[in-house]
């Protein structure tokens, strides 16, 4: 739990300014400044219209009756990704920019699915009575198993 910290809040601000260091030696401080601003204008922009495009196939999945798993996955990518454009620096914005492109996102949408898919939990439905149903090998309480998804139809 450390690691991640660490390289959030000191590797990662430290590279950004090294970067921002190095542009602003190769094109002047004053047209970094200018690129960062515009970035981060246009960050937001790709934000808004990525993440108006993934809650309108949300709500498509949830009006079609389907599980909308791959919709959220796209929504908190889209989240994160426009965050990282809005923070300064241009290391992060190449990160975001990854995760708010539809062709980046998809990538990297599979590798989180990749990654984290055997810690998935499925929930177990509740019968039409509100008594929850018991599956085999469900344990005791019946609230929730863990499912292979290789096994998932």
């Amino acid at each position: 739990m450390l690691l991640p910290l660490v390289l959030l809040f000191i590797v990662v601000p430290i590279v950004e300014i090294y970067v921002i260091i190095q542009v602003g030696q190769a094109i002047g401080a004053l047209w970094t400044i200018a690129l960062l601003v515009a970035d981060s204008i246009l960050g937001s922009m790709l934000m808004r219209s990525q993440g108006r495009a993934a809650w309108r196939r949300f709500n498509e999945a949830i009006a079609a009756a389907r599980l909308p798993a791959r919709e959220v996955v796209d929504g908190a990518l889209v989240i994160f990704g426009g965050a990282l454009l809005l923070t300064p620096g241009f290391v992060t914005d190449i990160f975001g920019a990854a995760f708010l492109l539809p062709p980046t996102r998809a990538l990297i949408r599979g590798l989180l699915v990749r990654r984290f898919a055997g810690r998935l939990i499925v929930a177990v439905p509740g019968s039409a009575r509100g008594r929850p149903t018991r599956p085999e090998g469900a344990d005791v309480d019946s609230t929730a198993t863990e499912v292979d998804p290789r096994t998932l139809p």
